[in-house]
């Protein structure tokens, strides 16, 4: 522990504990009981909510789905629409400062990082703003000279919009945004661990003017606020953020209704490293890639795939890297990595490192949780475990941690079959100065995004969301924002005398 960077407590003073409460048509609703968020990072409670239940839910669900029947928003101008998510977009940006402290103190992530989280999700409310404006269907005029058919797009009606805890604003910034300039009208319901930042949206869009009963937020737990917004009748949509295993809890939930579930769930993302690669690009892109966001995020690329000839090599750039990454304080401005979310969690983390020792893994640094003097236990060293077997958890599961794995490989047919070998397909990776190889490994590889000589850049144009056990449909983008309009074809006889009666009257 001694040849890590670590930040000690800073003097910061916490600001009180944020008191949340239920939003629900239009106005904020106290509830008889309330839950606590005691920060992971510095040990005191640092939000009170009210805890919602059967009732709050059920009156949310109301208010979106008399707002949606209604038309208040479903049915005016796009342009209207937008006015509103541009607004939304500019109090974003003011109200940046205030809003990442929060998170930062209920998430135990860096305040630069939820900083950049909450300011970077004004892109996409004004992308999704520009969508409203531009959405359209198609016309058929080749039908015949009588006939003229038209497809348009519709909201699909109320959306259930459920969040987690690693990026509450930016991952309800990737749905609530694109549902409104759909037309649509939503509940939310955020992770009973960072509830906050979703109560100050609610009050960024009262401020812009949004209409009663658009967006209803309901906070706290999965049961039974989390599963009564997934069953409804009353509900035509849910979008989920978290594990897969809830994920498919959610989709045995909404099949009782049919509704549509969109999902954007684990990943076990892989980079792989070409022997011909910029290996200091890459080692720097696989250190950021591993310890962004404490590592729990579902983009985290916790498993390398390194060519064997520059394996050694390559491993020790990152360990000594990895010792220069500042862990610690996440309200110190230079800290890179903070707390971990829960000590469960910490817990689970440390297992796995573990399970691996015992299976012949070898820990190139760090394995243990960390201890910082000021703040707690609730840390984890920068980790990087090699001689992995692909059969090992380790090298399988989302660890959801700052804890690296690295395979090796001989051939790219090797490298692409080890990509693939995961029942997840979330995002994946090479560092190669061959454009062959990447374009083979881009093809090849089932992720529902691959970077190349990159990890993790993100645009708001470009749609994101995974194959087999990481998801299914796309969140941001036009694709995105496709998730939520159903098309209806109207089929419109233009012509009066030239169809033949299909029964004929006799005299």
């Amino acid at each position: 522990m001694k040849d890590l960077t670590i930040n000690a407590a800073t003097a910061f003073d916490l600001p009180p504990a944020f008191a949340g409460r239920h939003l629900i048509d239009g106005a904020w609703v106290d509830g008889p009981e309330t839950f606590e968020r005691v920060s992971p990072s510095h040990d005191v409670v640092v939000s009170r909510s009210a805890l919602g239940g059967e009732a709050e839910s059920e009156a949310a669900i109301a208010a979106a789905r008399s707002a949606f029947d209604a038309g208040i928003w479903s049915r005016i101008s796009a342009r209207d629409r937008a006015a509103v998510l541009l607004k939304v977009a500019d109090l974003i940006e003011t109200n940046v400062d205030r809003i990442a402290v929060q998170e930062t103190l209920e998430s135990g992530k860096p305040i630069s990082q939820a900083r950049g989280e909450v300011g970077g999700a004004a892109d996409l409310w004004r992308y999704a703003a520009s969508l409203a404006r531009t959405s359209h269907g198609d016309s058929h005029n080749s039908l015949g000279e009588d006939m003229l058919g038209v497809v348009v797009k519709e909201p699909i009606g109320v959306v259930s919009i459920i969040t987690p805890w690693n990026f509450p604003f930016w991952i309800l910034s990737q749905k609530l945004p694109f549902a409104l300039a759909a037309g649509c009208t939503v509940v939310v319901k955020p992770s009973e661990m960072t509830p906050s930042s979703t109560v100050m949206m609610g009050e960024l869009l009262i401020e812009a003017g949004l209409p009663a009963g658009v967006c209803n937020i309901v906070l706290g737990y999965g049961q039974p606020v989390g599963s009564l917004m997934s069953t409804h009748k009353d509900v035509d949509m849910v979008t989920f953020t978290g594990s897969t295993a809830v994920g498919k809890l959610i989709t045995q939930a909404a099949s009782g209704t049919l509704k549509k579930v969109a999902l954007e769930l684990g990943g076990k993302n892989p980079q792989v490293i070409m022997p011909d690669a910029d290996l200091e690009q890459a080692a720097d892109a696989v250190t950021f890639g591993v310890y962004f966001n404490v590592g729990q995020c579902c983009n985290s690329s916790s498993r390398i795939i390194v060519h064997e000839d520059i394996a050694e090599a390559f491993v020790a750039r990152v360990v000594a890297l990895s010792r220069q990454v500042r862990f610690g304080d996440p309200l110190d401005d230079s800290t890179q990595v903070g707390a971990i979310v829960t000590a469960e969690h910490n817990a689970k983390i440390n297992s796995y490192v573990q399970d691996a020792i015992k299976a012949g893994a070898k820990v190139e640094i760090g394995g243990a949780p960390l201890s910082i003097d000021g703040l707690g236990p609730q840390f984890y060293q920068p980790t990087v475990v090699s001689n992995v077997s692909p059969d090992m958890a380790i090298a399988r599961e989302e660890v959801f941690g700052p804890v690296l794995s690295v395979l090796t490989f001989k051939t790219l047919d090797e490298a692409i079959t080890l990509t693939n070998d995961s029942d997840y397909g979330l995002s994946a990776g090479i560092w190669s100065n061959d454009i062959h190889a990447c374009l083979e490994f881009s093809r090849r590889a089932h992720a529902g995004t691959v970077w190349t000589n990159t990890w993790m850049d993100g645009y708001p144009e470009l749609a994101f969301g995974g194959v087999k056990q990481s998801g299914q449909g796309r969140e941001i983008g036009k694709y995105g924002f496709d998730e939520f309009l159903e098309v209806k074809s109207l089929v419109m006889r233009v012509g009066r005398d030239s169809r033949t009666p299909w029964v004929t009257m006799s005299a």
